[in-house]
């Protein structure tokens, strides 16, 4: 049925048939890239239903000969690391689509390079050729830039330019290590469950220096300190709708990665125990560091950046465990992330579009003015920092869990980053939403019917999975412990 070329190729379908449409239709720009967005959600909807959780290995597969002198290969596959990673992308998309109906300029650009971006996400988490992976881990680079630079805030070409040059750079050790990859193995393949199959036969040395190469390309998108300077930036200059795709996908391609190449490529340096333990403090300064630059931010959507760098040192920490318990943790907090976080920069764009400004001081008492606005913000708040029954507790939960066996002492300092983003979301509540009203906010009106239809859904979830977290965990636990199976069980020469 080649359902994942069908979900990969979808979004670029409904952008060139944007393309064709003359620019002053601009409803029907916006139409087509909703039903390219829907269409493509439907079919990864479909995936989740048809997957199944209990057959190890890759579903779906599709594997066609590319440029066959060099053994490149179009080569998709799903398995439950990827596939949740899937959904979160076409839900968020779609929803950030909708959100961005109110874009006026150069409407037709703006939906094809986010319809092309949709694409390129997709791709990379389901490409099982490196060289393919590379191709759509570039490519997500290219609309990104634009998506900043033209339709951004006061200082969109310097954080385009910033975004655009840290990427590029982490990608070039990626690109050398890769490359290294297809000369180390024999015969020489881009496969990636070739070169699995070869990954204890690699040198020490060569794994060390392969591991080192992969995991900056990787960490600079995550961000990983000290990598992070482009996000906040990025984050604040961006369109609401962009934002929402940065935080809630792009991050989670370079833990994504981490997981599918890093650990499972190569098993000696991911056992040994100063790269393994550096990684973990990495973690912990982007747990601790990251709510601390989030305490002292008056900007709402600033606050909320620095949260994200926050928030993927939780996943993070699970993740450098090394345990099933540690990987299902990572990639519940990866979703639930994407969740959370795309829904706080939703709300923070609602509230700009009306104030015109972001400023946590400039407001005051907005509680009784807009309850249904406030009513959103406190439950994506409060699932931010981690509120039981909501669905950022349970993951950082299990992260913690898992990296307390390994590393107690540093969880322990981690959990200290638990306390600042509760107290920083309560401070950012308690000046904005209670209090003495400001009568300059008379005029404000609530919430609309197409902010609605784009949050409501993450709402909804974010109190879904918080009740019931086996619906992401059940078809996801097979692969994640058989990933760790392999991780902890094969040592290399």
């Amino acid at each position: 049925m080649h359902v994942l070329s069908v979900l990969t190729w979808l979004p670029l379908l409904g952008g060139l048939v944007i393309l064709m449409i003359p620019k002053e239709q601009k409803m029907a720009a916006r139409a087509v890239a909703a039903l390219a967005s829907g269409a493509t959600l439907v079919v990864s909807l479909w995936l989740w239903a048809h997957f199944s959780g209990v057959a190890a290995g890759f579903q779906f597969i599709e594997k066609v000969a590319w440029i066959p002198a060099f053994r490149i290969q179009y080569f998709l596959g799903v398995d439950g690391l990827s596939l949740p990673l899937l959904v979160l992308t076409t839900l968020l998309s779609l929803l950030a689509i909708i959100a961005s109906f109110h874009i006026q300029e150069r409407v037709k650009e703006y939906f094809f390079f986010f319809l092309l971006l949709e694409t390129a996400m997709l791709g990379v988490f389901i490409a099982l050729d490196l060289f393919l992976f590379y191709v759509f881990w570039e490519l997500t680079l290219l609309p990104m830039y634009f998506l900043i630079g033209i339709w951004g805030g006061p200082k969109k070409e310097y954080a385009a330019i910033k975004f655009f040059l840290f990427t590029l750079f982490g990608s070039v050790f990626m690109l050398i290590a890769i490359l290294a990859l297809y000369f180390q193995s024999t015969p020489h393949t881009f496969d990636f469950t070739e070169l699995l199959a070869q990954n204890g036969t690699y040198a020490r040395t060569f794994q060390l220096l392969a591991f080192i190469g992969l995991y900056i390309g990787f960490s600079v998108k995550i961000p990983a300190f000290p990598l992070h300077t482009w996000l906040p930036l990025a984050h604040v200059e961006a369109p609401t709708a962009v934002s929402v795709i940065l935080a809630g996908v792009l991050l989670k391609m370079g833990l994504y990665g981490i997981m599918r190449f890093c650990f499972t490529l190569f098993p000696i340096a991911t056992h040994t125990h100063a790269v393994i333990y550096t990684i973990a403090v990495i973690a912990v300064i982007n747990i601790v560091y990251g709510a601390m630059c989030a305490m002292a931010q008056t900007d709402i959507k600033r606050m909320i950046a620095y949260s994200s760098i926050n928030h993927m040192g939780y996943a993070m920490l699970g993740m450098v465990s090394l345990s099933a318990l540690g990987f299902n943790g990572a990639v519940l907090q990866m979703v639930n992330h994407g969740i959370i976080t795309g829904a706080l920069f939703l709300l923070v764009g609602v509230i700009y579009d009306r104030a015109h400004t972001r400023d946590v001081g400039a407001f005051g008492g907005l509680g009784a003015k807009l309850p249904v606005y406030t009513g959103f913000m406190m439950v994506a708040c409060f699932a931010s920092l981690g509120l039981p029954l909501l669905a950022g507790f349970v993951s950082e939960f299990l992260c913690f869990l898992a990296a307390f066996q390994v590393y107690p002492y540093l969880t322990a300092i981690s959990l200290i980053g638990v306390l600042i983003t509760a107290a920083f979301f309560l401070i950012m509540i308690r000046k904005v939403f209670l209090g003495p009203f400001n009568t300059r906010w008379e005029s404000l009106k609530d919430m609309d019917v197409r902010e609605l239809i784009a949050c409501a859904p993450l709402l909804a979830l974010m109190i879904l999975f918080g009740l019931f977290p086996f619906l992401v965990l059940d078809p996801i636990n097979l692969t994640l412990t058989d990933l760790a199976t392999l991780v902890s069980s094969i040592k290399g020469p």
